[in-house]
């Protein structure tokens, strides 16, 4: 039987139930939005969102942290909330790997249309920190099963994310790695509505699945050109149009397929 969650620890060990943190953050419920909430939970009909919500936990974690790595048993479902993002990385046999999906608010990472036991293929990592809704990924099959429109929601998403590692397949064999990073950086953007990106040099080339030493070429060129700055642990763009021109039309590509499976769902500033 479905057993509710209902509590929220914060970070300072106070507890809240998650309908009084709905009216605090807007996070769940009819009065979640674009900007700090989830906008795959927020497309679910009133009456599935019902269904759903007391089985969420609300959790708040760091960049960096991992959600999974290969082979484990995948027990909880992440759903970004506001700027929030995590990335699926798959790792190579040499000790590299390379993003095949960034997913922010607009979906939702671990067994969505999965069912029985649900081992992970690759490693998946949140990118930027910030808050999570979270379901343990049984209970979710037991919501999907008492509706048709939740399972139905989900499987598009499924549709969606599969289009953007098609995608990323397609742009990692035939983009060079200028146009790789600048549509990494405005997929963060998208995301995050930030020109400030937390990320180091190490990490962006982990993401596009090249050595430091590419990556450091292509942030040079790009500071020498004025379209970004550095700093500790982190990159600001200083010319968003001038780094849109060099970003290969992959982005679009995904954006324009959500517009037709799940449309308002994939974010946009």
């Amino acid at each position: 039987m479905l057993k509710p969650v209902s509590t929220h620890k914060c970070t300072n060990g106070n507890q809240f139930t998650l309908s009084a943190l709905s009216k605090l953050t807007g996070l769940t419920g009819k009065s979640m939005n674009g900007e700090n909430g989830n906008n795959l939970l927020r497309a679910l009909r009133p009456e599935d969102h019902s269904i759903i919500e007391p089985y969420l936990n609300l959790v708040e974690l760091p960049a960096g942290k991992t959600l999974y790595r290969p082979g484990d048993h995948v027990q909880t479902v992440y759903f970004p909330c506001g700027t929030a993002i995590a990335a699926y990385i798959v790792e190579l046999p040499e000790g590299k790997g390379v993003e095949t999906a960034l997913i922010g608010r607009e979906g939702a990472m671990g067994g969505i249309v999965s069912q029985g036991r649900l081992p992970s293929y690759s490693r998946c990592t949140v990118q930027t920190g910030g808050k999570f809704l979270t379901i343990r990924a049984e209970v979710l099959e037991e919501v999907k099963e008492r509706s048709d429109s939740i399972r139905h929601l989900f499987s598009r998403y499924a549709d969606c994310m599969m289009a953007q590692i098609f995608q990323s397949v397609a742009c990692n064999a035939s983009h060079n790695i200028d146009q790789r990073a600048a549509k990494w950086i405005i997929a963060t953007y998208e995301r995050t509505g930030s020109r400030v990106l937390r990320i180091t040099q190490d990490q962006l080339a982990e993401m596009l699945g090249v050595g430091r030493s590419y990556i450091t070429r292509v942030i040079a060129r790009f500071k020498d050109d004025g379209i970004v700055q550095t700093g500790w642990r982190q990159l600001s763009v200083t010319n968003l149009e001038a780094i849109q021109s060099i970003a290969c039309d992959c982005n679009e590509h995904v954006k324009r397929h959500f517009g037709e499976v799940l449309a308002g769902v994939y974010p946009s500033n």
